[in-house]
């Protein structure tokens, strides 16, 4: 039997979501056919982020058998052995990632869930500041930004949900030939607390594309 993990923070959440509209439709007793299409149309949504999964992930993967809520939630139970967890990252790595930071509030590491983590963050309340680390096509990656607490709700940029979110900004590495003095700000709102992010996050286009920008790749 094979053991490897192969899911991500984001895709398990992603499965999460396509469970919880399955469920929904049943509840709301909704013909045989629809729920029928609902479940395939999840299935094929759920194939579609392992395009390279073997066999057997593939079968683990297969939810056509389920029926009750219980089989449903012992098949999320089940997938969630196979996370990838966040990269194993020390507090020395962290100091490196950013060096202009002399006095860098680091994150409690022991207590960070990485089986749950899709990108690490932490905030730095002193100076106003929000890290963040990333890996970037197997490489971990940092970027500092400015933050703003915000009194409203909004849609997050990275997770797309609705709720507490704070403004941040960032300086990208982004230069124009002609004027040493050109600079570009990047601002987001996203949630201000990082963990329930992660916990919401399906999708990391958005985060991968702002990095790339913010880092000048």
């Amino acid at each position: 039997m094979m053991t490897e993990k192969f899911i991500k923070n984001e895709q398990l959440n992603f499965i999460k979501k396509q469970i919880a509209l399955i469920k929904d439709s049943q509840k709301k007793n909704v013909p045989p056919h629809v729920l029928t299409a609902v479940i395939d149309l999840a299935q094929a949504k759920i194939l579609d982020l392992f395009p390279n999964a073997a066999l057997e992930q593939q079968e683990m993967l297969d939810l056509s058998i389920l029926k009750t809520d219980k089989e449903y939630d012992q098949y999320i139970r089940r997938l969630s052995d196979f996370l990838l967890p966040f990269p194993q990252i020390t507090e020395q790595q962290l100091k490196k990632m950013f060096p202009k930071q002399k006095k860098l509030k680091l994150p409690d590491l022991a207590n960070i869930d990485c089986s749950q983590l899709t990108y690490l963050s932490w905030n730095d309340l002193r100076s106003n500041k929000k890290f963040i680390v990333y890996e970037l096509e197997g490489k971990l990656v940092g970027i500092e930004c400015e933050f703003t607490p915000t009194s409203k709700k909004n849609l997050c940029s990275f997770c797309n949900c609705f709720g507490e979110v704070s403004y941040f900004s960032t300086v990208t590495k982004a230069k124009k030939p002609k004027n040493p003095d050109y600079y570009k700000a990047i601002g987001n709102l996203i949630c201000a607390d990082s963990s329930e992010c992660n916990k919401k996050i399906t999708n990391v286009e958005y985060l991968t594309t702002f990095l790339e920008d913010s880092l000048g790749v």
